[in-house]
């Protein structure tokens, strides 16, 4: 069933479905199709507007899986929630043609960590007109991206490289009203990184794209709180609530149900200010 997202209005949920054995925290609890068809219908549940399918695993180190091997992880799954579930599927992919079988089964955004920077993936968006993609900030690629991160100014220069790509795809017939930008937090970033852009993110915000960001259950989180991947639901709906209060628009995260309760409270608030 097609299910439509105004990413321009009220804040939404994006839960995070690994199709993988390997994630960092969540590797091969759902590499199953019937168990990742009953973890989207309990995010459905829980309140998530928004699915994320991811069939290769993105955390520091991994390593690569063929293209037939993430087709065959995420389609028949897109395929299943796009027909029975009231969810917007987004799929966390870097490959052109993953995302053209994808968008062919029914995914309404494509979610990649490379910007759109990989062979013929431009492409791809460009000729789907009525598709999302979300740019994030990567250096490298995820089996490279922590050997020693370093900026003059992590914040301008995750900026400026999203312009960069924001612009790319606007030259190549991509429409502003289709694009999320995400500054990629984990993704080639130390612990010093990542703080300064959560303190930051208005820089993002005010470019007039949604900005999505992802922080569930990662290594910043265990690095304040001295608590193993299990133990981190808390500090990361507190970074939800610094993100809101700073206008991102989208919460890409394990934990669902707390989250939408984040987010009906703080706007709550914000509305009366």
């Amino acid at each position: 069933m097609m299910f439509t997202v105004p990413f321009f209005h009220s804040p939404k949920v994006m839960g995070i479905l690994n199709v993988t054995p390997d994630s960092f925290s969540d590797g091969g609890d759902f590499f199953s199709q019937e168990a990742a068809f009953l973890r989207a219908l309990q995010m459905a549940e829980e309140g998530a507007e928004i699915i994320d399918i991811g069939g290769e695993s993105t955390r520091p180190g991994a390593a690569s899986v063929s293209v037939q091997e993430e087709l065959d992880r995420v389609i028949p799954l897109v395929e299943k929630i796009h027909a029975e579930l009231p969810l917007f599927i987004s799929v966390d992919t870097s490959k052109a043609e993953v995302m053209r079988e994808a968008i062919a089964a029914g995914a309404q955004m494509i979610n990649d960590v490379a910007a759109l920077r990989y062979e013929g993936s431009l492409e791809v968006i460009a000729s789907s007109p009525n598709v999302y993609v979300c740019l994030m900030h990567m250096p490298g690629n995820p089996r490279t991206m922590q050997e020693n991160p370093q900026y003059e100014d992590v914040v301008f220069e995750v900026n400026t490289f999203l312009q960069d790509r924001l612009q790319t795809c606007l030259t190549a017939g991509i429409s502003s009203s289709r694009i999320l930008i995400d500054p990629g937090f984990g993704f080639g970033k130390t612990f010093e990184h990542n703080l300064q852009l959560m303190n930051q993110l208005q820089t993002f915000t005010s470019l007039s794209y949604p900005v999505l960001i992802g922080v569930s259950r990662k290594s910043m989180l265990g690095k304040i709180l001295n608590k193993p991947v299990s133990e981190r639901l808390y500090g990361g709906l507190a970074l939800a609530v610094l993100a809101l209060r700073q206008g991102v628009k989208v919460i890409r995260t394990h934990e669902v149900a707390p989250t939408v309760d984040v987010i009906k409270v703080t706007q709550a608030l914000l509305n009366q200010t």
